[in-house]
């Protein structure tokens, strides 16, 4: 389905671009202080986080990582999992220490304050963070916080909090990249090989107290299937059906037979996304800042059979099926319901003001997230051989997001007096999801008919916070704080045509005190110890409580559910010097009424949901072990980290068969390794590690066979990548991503072995 690029997104590119062609006059650079590094020391002096930190900047990144999306910066850090299924993908949540990929509403995504993180669920689908406002190119660094220890950070910083910090220039600078990743995919009878291609470019300049950056990135991608069509293989021998030939024998992840009969979800992607980032120094100590940005995505999406007539020749796919002696009856949705068509069109806004002063540093901050346009088309009758079935057309759904989208108010303050360094703030957001399904005659270009599936709500949160960091003796500073947090969930409705539901959900509200303590000591110049504890009360999203969706996978919501407790601690230990770190930190965490998000089929059928449930107590609790050391020798650079995890149910009445068994989608170990060898200036070669032990998709861990369709198996993978300097403007990088080609599942399958290539100009 084609993407209609309107006059109002080509002038937003046009008027970036064109505001920023005259160049930088050199008393205009000379005179003016480091944007970049002046908002950064301000940010940590009003945060001021107790918590342990891990970073990365831009030159690393580009050094060590091969980066088509902004995610990528992620992929080596200590305890993160991104589950990008491909390039481009657009439901790639973020796994931390204790939380799994299931969990996206346990962790904060922002750049530059705005949030990426769809707190409108809890779940890898809808949503899974929008790291499609950020381009790889324009990202200046990234630093992840770990744990809900800071007083400035609502519940959902059980996980993580990152925050990307994009460019924004001193002086005249402007980039060009281009870059290609080709994979070679097999798996049972889907063999091809998947080509993507990625162009930015990004200017900026200082005209004395105005600093503007525009960006724009293009990325046409192409995947490998993200769902495989299968059906119970029956232990029976019959005759029943038309004769067919082709699929696979295999088992599912509870080991029963199945039959595997073809792919879905080949997904062929192409988005862009367009960026502005302005900043005007009002006074010496006052700053206002823009960020506004734009994405859009057009994604068709295919399936393939395995099955071909005996008698006629010709591809099958739906109907009733003898395949070996065996009958199957394959619905029409089977396959169609993996073939659709997404149109997306997301505006994310953001503007703060920022103040400095001898003792007090202050910020107002306001953001917007839109999603001006999503629509998703899928067919309802069968595909069939061309020219005819679903793929020319006939009847479907349209499902619109349209409206949907949140909105957040943050002021916040820091005081430095003596040894005191007090900090203190208000939040408030409004979450809002906006589900429409439209059936319609034409799937492809029909317009919209009789609405027969609707989900709506808001929830709304206002907080106060303040926190103070005291240094009662040299070398030893406590901080104590607390977030105080109402909560509310309204306009809550449900209707469905069949079966007949139309519903006002009851309004629910919860007011919550999170209480924060760190105590910190610097042994010596080169040693710290930490001891943290913090409280966070996570509340239940929108989606959670009032989002049904029925394809392609089916999502349960539940009006009831209560909001989850997380208590945490940890001690950590680390050594720094000006050639790195060394930590180690031991980490627990008792979640009471914990929401978790799962996978499964619903009881007494074989339809696959997802659901959530309040889960009485789980309890994960671990140690993390993290390096990075430069010229470890001579121009041998070397991070590693590693992080063991023991995450399990410890109480659960409502199903007694989880308790004892490990929390679904939290591995037991995760390990990265980097090193990067410069033998020549200019020139880097690294070779990086990342491995993932086994782990489980449901509560009970009855998904014993990890390695097949909806698994959850282990994986090594090794990448490769090589960046030379070419000459003062250009820089070539070539690359390897899974050099093993490791075939693994994270309920999906997932990339085998691709090479990339990339050049950048750089003025």
């Amino acid at each position: 389905m084609p993407m209609l690029h309107s006059a109002r997104t080509r002038g937003f590119a046009c008027a970036s671009l064109i505001a920023l062609a005259t160049p930088a006059r050199p008393e205009d650079t000379k005179t003016q202080p480091d944007i970049l590094v002046l908002a950064a020391k301000q940010a940590q002096s009003i945060e001021n986080a107790p918590a342990t930190q891990a970073s990365i900047d831009a030159a690393t990144i580009a050094t060590t990582t091969n980066a088509m999306n902004a995610e990528d910066s992620l992929k080596y850090l200590p305890s993160l999992l991104v589950r990008k299924r491909h390039i481009g993908d657009t439901q790639a949540p973020l796994a931390t220490r204790t939380s799994g990929v299931g969990a996206s509403a346990r962790s904060l995504i922002y750049a530059d304050g705005a949030l990426l993180s769809a707190l409108i669920g809890n779940n890898n689908t809808n949503a899974s963070p929008r790291w499609g406002l950020v381009s790889p190119q324009e990202i200046a660094r990234v630093d992840v916080l770990y744990g809900p220890f800071s007083a400035v950070y609502p519940g959902n910083a059980i996980g993580a909090v990152v925050n990307i910090t994009t460019r924004l220039p001193d002086a005249l600078e402007a980039t060009i990249t281009a870059g290609t990743n080709v994979q070679r995919y097999e798996q049972y009878g889907t063999r091809d090989t998947l080509p993507a291609y990625q162009v930015g470019a990004t200017l900026g300049d200082r005209f004395g107290p105005l600093s503007l950056f525009a960006s724009y990135d293009h990325v046409t991608s192409n995947s490998q299937p993200v769902l495989f069509v299968t059906a119970p293989r029956p232990t029976t021998i019959s005759t029943t059906g038309t004769p067919v030939t082709g699929g696979y024998d295999a088992v599912n992840r509870t080991n029963a037979p199945i039959r595997v009969l073809g792919s879905s979800g080949i997904e062929h992607q192409r988005q862009d996304r367009f960026k502005l980032k302005a900043a005007l120094d009002v006074t010496s100590g006052i700053r206002l800042t823009y960020v506004g940005a734009l994405f859009l995505n057009d994604t068709d999406a295919v399936a393939q059979t395995y099955l071909t007539d005996a008698t006629t020749g010709q591809l099958a796919y739906a109907g009733s099926f003898n395949i070996d002696g065996r009958a199957y009856t394959v619905a029409p949705s089977a396959f169609s319901g993996g073939t659709y068509a997404q149109d997306q069109r997301h505006w994310s806004h953001s503007l703060s003001a920022t103040g400095t002063s001898k003792a007090v540093d202050w910020q107002v901050t306001g953001t917007l997230y839109d999603y001006a346009r999503d629509v998703q088309r899928v067919p309802t009758t069968a595909l069939a051989p061309m020219p005819t079935g679903a793929q020319t057309g006939g009847a479907g759904t349209i499902a619109r997001l349209d409206g949907t989208g949140w909105a957040t108010l943050d002021a916040k303050a820091a005081w430095h007096g003596g040894n005191h360094v007090v900090s203190a703030g208000a939040h408030l957001d409004r979450f809002e999801l906006n589900s429409n399904r439209y059936a319609t005659t034409d799937w492809i270009s029909g317009s919209e008919g009789a609405l027969n599936l609707q989900s709506k709500g808001k929830t709304r949160t206002a907080a106060l916070w303040a926190q103070d960091a005291w240094t009662p003796i040299p070398d030893v500073t406590l901080t104590l704080g607390g977030r105080y947090e109402w909560w509310r969930a309204y306009d809550g409705r449900n209707y469905s045509l069949s079966p007949a539901i139309a519903r006002t959900q009851p309004e629910l509200d919860a007011a919550r005190f999170s209480p924060k303590a760190s105590l910190a000591w610097t042994a010596t110049p080169n040693w710290t110890a930490r001891a943290s504890f913090g409280t966070a009360w996570r509340f239940p999203t929108v989606g959670e409580l009032y989002q049904i969706v029925t394809t392609p996978v089916a999502a349960v919501p539940d009006p009831n559910l209560k909001p989850e407790r997380a208590r945490s601690e940890e001690f950590s230990v680390e050594h720094h010097d000006d050639r790195g770190t060394l930590r180690v930190s031991l980490f627990n965490e008792s979640i009471r009424d914990a929401l978790i998000s799962q996978t499964g089929p619903l009881n007494g059928t074989t339809t696959l949901a997802t659901f959530v449930q309040n889960v009485d107590r789980t309890r994960a609790r671990g140690v993390e072990a993290a390096v990075q050391r430069t010229d470890i020798v001579r121009d041998f650079d070397l991070s590693a980290s590693v992080t063991y995890a023991d995450a399990t149910t410890r109480a659960n009445p409502a199903f007694p068969a989880s308790v004892g068994k490990r929390l679904p989608q939290v591995p037991a170990w995760k390990a990265t390794l980097v090193g990067t060898w410069r033998p020549a200036a200019g020139v880097a070669l690294t070779a990086a590690g990342r491995y993932v032990s086994r782990f489980y998709g449901t509560l009970d861990n009855s998904d014993v066979v990890g390695n097949t369709y909806q698994g959850f198996y282990k994986y090594l993978v090794v990448d490769l990548r090589a960046q030379v300097r070419v000459s003062e403007h250009y820089t070539l990088g070539l690359g390897v991503d899974n050099v093993g080609n490791d075939r693994y599942f994270l309920f999906h399958p997932f990339p085998q072995r691709s090479f990339q290539a990339d050049l950048t100009w750089a003025l």
